[in-house]
């Protein structure tokens, strides 16, 4: 019997998914393709929960494409070092550099952000309470 992961043969699943918590480097800014599709692209900086040899807690810097409404939405309401969480699946893409040479990007594509500080959706929930 084969198994993987714990899974019998004919069984196995694939699953492509990564869940992210960390801020954000820069504002955002939603451009369009020219098929009509919204898409912002962002980094994300992700501390590791571990200290280094040194006693420093390292940061990770993730790029992460948003499309469509999750772009706007993202865009409207958070800005430069609020802190996100995206849900997604990572994503490789295959190019060849200004000298000919085949280099490889990994990214990661969110499916969903949530929102966990972000000062213009607290604004805007303050406006709410105040009328």
């Amino acid at each position: 019997m084969l198994f993987l992961f714990g899974l019998k043969k004919g069984c196995e699943k694939m699953l492509n998914q990564v869940v992210l918590v960390g801020r954000l480097t820069d504002n955002l800014k939603v451009e369009e393709t020219e098929n009509g599709k919204k898409v912002t692209n962002l980094t994300l900086a992700v501390q590791r929960s571990f200290k280094n040899a040194d006693g420093v807690y390292e940061t990770d810097f993730i790029k992460c494409t948003l499309w469509n409404d999750v772009a706007e939405s993202t865009s409207k309401y958070c800005k430069k070092e609020d802190i996100i969480g995206i849900k997604g699946r990572l994503q490789m893409n295959s190019f060849e550099d200004k000298n000919g040479n085949k280099r490889v990007s990994v990214q990661v594509v969110a499916e969903k952000v949530t929102f966990l500080s972000s000062k213009a959706l607290d604004q805007e929930k303050d406006n709410q309470e105040e009328r």
